[in-house]
């Protein structure tokens, strides 16, 4: 079980303003939004990763990357959500990184599923092709295959699905989100989950002229 200290944060909010995420959530969203579409080994070290948060929110870059780096090297890294790739040659600075190198990071396959509950990045269809092709074994690929399929067809629906799954992982109610099995997706269904799942039975047994007509009264009440 994950200890208290390195519980994933993402979805903690204020205990009198259960609707406005806590600081920690934003940072860990941020850091991990971030990750999702770097594409280069200079903007995934801790500093770029501070400096481009920073600046998308108007503040100084030095103000926050403590908190990056507590976020990383505390919850994230240890957790197995994000893993150090590699290191950069420095020639300025501290000996001891010019010696080691500046460590960059990247999501590993776990801090990929993170990032598909997140509804503020943008490119989750693609990080969830390339997901599949990271697959374990049968089972999780047959897992995530459907879930690619449910995305195209019902993206709201199906990035619930995964928001629904982490948000069990953050609140301690699964132990680990891979692998990402259809028995491991299912311990996170709620109420939610069974209304949703009845709606899709129902409908798949309406006629066309019914589910036609069924469609354009949803529009209309959405």
């Amino acid at each position: 079980m994950k200890s208290e200290k390195t519980r994933l944060a993402i979805f903690d909010t204020f205990k009198t303003k259960k609707q406005q995420i806590t600081g920690e959530a934003i940072r860990q969203r941020a850091i991990i939004h971030h990750l999702s579409n770097s594409t280069n080994s200079a903007s995934k070290t801790r500093t770029a990763i501070s400096q481009s948060i920073a600046e998308e929110n108007k503040i100084l870059w030095k103000n926050i990357y403590s908190g990056i780096f507590r976020d990383l090297d505390e919850v994230l890294i240890p957790l197995g959500i994000v893993a150090e790739e590699g290191r950069l040659p420095l020639k300025r600075g501290p000996k001891a990184l010019q010696q080691n190198g500046m460590p960059f990071y990247h999501l590993t396959k776990k801090g990929m599923i993170v990032s598909l509950a997140i509804d503020k990045i943008s490119d989750r269809k693609k990080i969830l092709k390339a997901i599949v092709h990271q697959a374990a074994d049968d089972n999780e690929k047959q897992a995530f295959e459907i879930m690619e399929k449910l995305v195209k067809i019902a993206p709201h629906f199906g990035f619930s699905v995964f928001e629904r799954y982490v948000k069990a992982y953050c609140e301690s109610n699964i132990d680990d989100l891979l692998p990402f099995t259809v028995e491991n997706v299912s311990k996170s269904a709620d109420n939610s989950a069974q209304l949703q799942m009845e709606l899709l039975e129902g409908f798949s047994k309406l006629s066309k002229a019914d589910r036609d007509q069924t469609i354009d009264f949803l529009k209309k009440i959405d």
